[in-house]
């Protein structure tokens, strides 16, 4: 499987380009609007036909290219179903699997940090990939201050779903502050301090009070996904 990490530097996004190099069939997770010519270039060069385009959540820091990625290639879109959001092709639900040449990605239905956030595991011969979106962050994990965020799904969905598969599960999550780029779920179960709080009722207290500002971008960028990116 073919696996390429784009960064945006605006909003510290990881942008993930799946591919089935047989087939050429590849997918795009959480991109970027901004970067779009980038996707294309690199798809074009890598002699790739893009399949689907996949936003983990509806973002509230950057703008998503949902919608573009739909118009200048054909593909088909997914977002998640809670909301009512209907601008893409396709509704996310748990178990969902979604055809990627050979691989297969399976959809993993992850709320807490926003009510409609979802992970994606694929496997590769041994290798395990997670794209965990803003649900698990390396040493860290989303807040849960908005967009229906809630910590008692956010602990549920940490420690009963993602912390339960191999821990030589690879990371790849949806952001990072610190030049960071994986991690595995056998390493934040170690390391990570928001895993580790001993209790649900410490890590609901400790996810009530970060007082983080709003992202830079929140009243725009939400209203925007909300339409695949179109505004």
């Amino acid at each position: 499987m073919l696996l390429r990490q784009l960064f945006d530097n605006d909003s510290f996004t990881y942008t993930y380009l799946l591919a089935d190099e047989k087939s050429g069939e590849a997918v795009l997770i959480d991109p970027v609007l901004n970067n779009i010519d980038t996707y294309r270039q690199l798809i074009r060069t890598l002699g790739l036909n893009l399949v689907a385009g996949i936003d983990t959540h509806v973002h509230a820091d950057h703008i998503t290219a949902l919608g573009a990625l739909r118009k200048c290639s054909g593909c088909s879109t997914y977002i998640g179903n809670v909301g009512d959001i209907d601008c893409a092709d396709n509704g996310l639900s748990d178990g969902l699997v979604i055809s990627l040449g050979v691989y297969q990605l399976n959809a993993i239905y992850t709320p807490g940090h926003t009510d409609d956030s979802y992970s994606f595991l694929v496997q590769d011969d041994q290798l395990r990939y997670l794209f965990t979106g803003d649900t698990l962050l390396i040493r860290g994990s989303g807040r849960t201050d908005f967009q229906n965020g809630n910590p008692k799904d956010l602990y549920h969905s940490l420690h009963k779903k993602i912390m339960t598969l191999p821990e030589d599960t690879i990371v790849y999550p949806g952001h990072d502050y610190n030049g960071k780029s994986q991690s595995t779920v056998g390493e934040e179960k170690k390391h990570n301090p928001r895993i580790n709080l001993p209790s649900k009722a410490e890590f609901v207290a400790h996810m009530n009070n970060l007082n983080l500002p709003d992202p830079k971008f929140m009243d725009v960028a939400v209203s925007a996904n909300r339409s695949c990116g179109k505004g």
